[in-house]
């Protein structure tokens, strides 16, 4: 596996350089927030690891280059505490964050799971496609259409909606969710299920699903109600 590192932390970059090599991964540093952009863009890399402070574009600015133009999966690196930035890097697209410092075996979980959810090739395992009232999804191709109309969705997104759409109008637990689509327990106070849910249902409205309504089922979780 092939990941990006944006960070400005020499030291740093390089320790965990060689911690990802000796877990298997082949890792490119890059140390400002435009120089990021640029690889992140390029396609040669299959997730990135990406700090909220950088020099010439900060983390956030940069993860909203990269999201007009690419869902390649993205974990944020954030201040420890600093929820204002974690939430903001979600509902802008990020997959996952991970707060600083940290411990590189988590992140290296993290990174794990990101990647899981996103395996190389599903064609042949997930031939089948789940429809609701016009909302198409295929778990081959990583699609989502709304009456011809492509929805674009993050890694998580997807997962997300999908673990809904099989549920089939069932209600999913936040818990069951969070393992399923995001590939970890849900921590006490997480936020980042919700956040992904909000920009899920934000989507459906721009390309005029109405019909489609992700319901909160208060104190349970949520599932999907077609009208």
């Amino acid at each position: 596996m092939r990941l990006l590192l944006v960070d400005d932390d020499g030291d740093l970059c390089k320790m965990l350089t060689a911690y990802l090599s000796a877990e298997g991964f082949v890792t490119t540093a890059v140390s400002d927030g435009r120089a990021g952009v640029t690889a992140a863009l390029s396609g040669n890399h299959d997730a990135v690891i990406l700090d909220i402070m950088l020099p010439t574009l900060s983390g956030i600015d940069a993860l909203r280059e990269i999201r007009r133009r690419s869902d390649v999966p993205i974990i944020m690196l954030t201040a420890r505490g600093d929820k204002l930035d974690r939430v903001v890097g979600l509902e802008m697209g990020a997959d996952d964050y991970v707060p600083k410092p940290y411990d590189p075996r988590e992140l290296v979980a993290r990174v794990r799971a990101v990647l899981r959810r996103r395996p190389l090739n599903r064609a042949a395992a997930l031939p089948e496609k789940f429809s609701i009232l016009g909302l198409v999804l295929s778990p081959s191709t990583r699609t989502v259409f709304w009456s011809d109309r492509s929805i674009e969705l993050t890694v998580s997104e997807f997962n997300v909606l999908e673990a809904l759409m099989r549920a089939d109008g069932a209600v999913k637990s936040k818990d069951d969710l969070s393992l399923e689509a995001l590939g970890r327990r849900r921590e006490p106070y997480d936020r980042s299920l919700d956040v992904h849910i909000s920009n899920i249902r934000h989507k459906l409205l721009t390309k005029g699903a109405r019909d489609i309504e992700i319901e909160t089922v208060r104190g349970v979780g949520y599932r999907i109600k077609a009208e």
